[in-house]
């Protein structure tokens, strides 16, 4: 709402602040996220005091920039010598793949798509190719061990999959507010990591954009999906091809198992532009 705010021009208006003495709708959904904007000021008024000068790469992306950007990793280390020996994994959707031997994984079939993976191309192959990234940084390297499920783009079956158990996560699904929180009693919130795709929308459209979808339930198995993502865009801004994966940084924050995850990711699918 921040960002949509100052790219429209709309600014801090309290004719338009709505106050609400009690809430007509429980589900988070509902809420009118515009009131940010007109009660407290879009992203450059709070930000910078709308002040255009000096903001770097802080810039409302007015569609003449990149939209990939990987977030630093930061500590990737466990630096508690206590704690080195310790499964952090336990009892968490990441240990229950691990032993099952497979990661399941739904890929939602675009518009326009004959959806055969063996010839998926465009986004439908892109999202197809993080599964199996994601399955390599999973099972040290081993990217076959991943069960692949289509589902329709004009449904919600894939989120209903995804909410059941019947897949662990999404590739290829189109970010939507209204899956960000619990938005029925059958259907649970969920956790989009960063996009990995933006359609060719004009800037002042709705742009949509594309990621991978991860039950909200499971904090740490939606972060490890989260570093694989950044990790491909990560070996393309640094430069590391698919032969130069070792270069990617080590971490032992999903336990010493996973210390090589972004390694065996790049070294299977490369950098993002591979």
């Amino acid at each position: 709402a921040l960002f949509y705010g100052e790219e429209q021009g709309l600014t801090k208006n309290s004719s338009l602040c709505q106050n609400y003495t009690n809430l007509t709708s429980h589900h988070v959904s509902d809420l009118n996220f515009m009131n940010a904007v007109y009660c407290v000021g879009n992203y450059g008024e709070i930000i910078f005091d709308g002040e255009q000068n000096n903001r770097g790469m802080n810039q409302i992306n007015n569609g003449t920039t990149g939209m990939l950007y990987a977030t630093p990793f930061g500590e990737l280390e466990n630096e508690d010598d206590d704690l080195e020996d310790i499964d952090v994994t336990v009892g968490t959707l990441l240990d229950d793949i691990r032993k099952k031997g497979s990661l399941n994984c739904g890929v939602v079939v675009p518009d326009g798509s004959d959806g055969e993976i063996a010839t998926s191309d465009k986004l439908f192959g892109m999202s197809v190719e993080y599964c199996r990234t994601l399955a390599a940084a999973l099972f040290d390297g081993d990217s076959k061990l991943v069960n692949l499920t289509t589902f329709s783009e004009n449904d919600n079956s894939s989120f209903v999959a995804l909410n059941n158990g019947t897949i662990d996560v999404i590739a290829g699904g189109r970010v939507e507010k209204k899956y960000d929180f619990v938005s029925s009693l059958s259907i649970g919130g969920f956790v989009f990591s960063t996009p990995y795709y933006y359609g060719n929308e004009t800037a002042g459209g709705d742009v949509s954009s594309f990621s991978l979808a991860t039950r909200e339930d499971d904090v740490l198995f939606s972060s490890f999906v989260n570093c694989i993502v950044l990790a491909t865009i990560y070996a393309q801004e640094k430069g590391i091809k698919i032969e130069e994966g070792k270069e990617m940084p080590s971490m032992t924050i999903f336990g010493s198992q996973f210390n090589w995850a972004l390694r065996d990711a790049i070294a299977y699918s490369g950098s993002y532009d591979q």
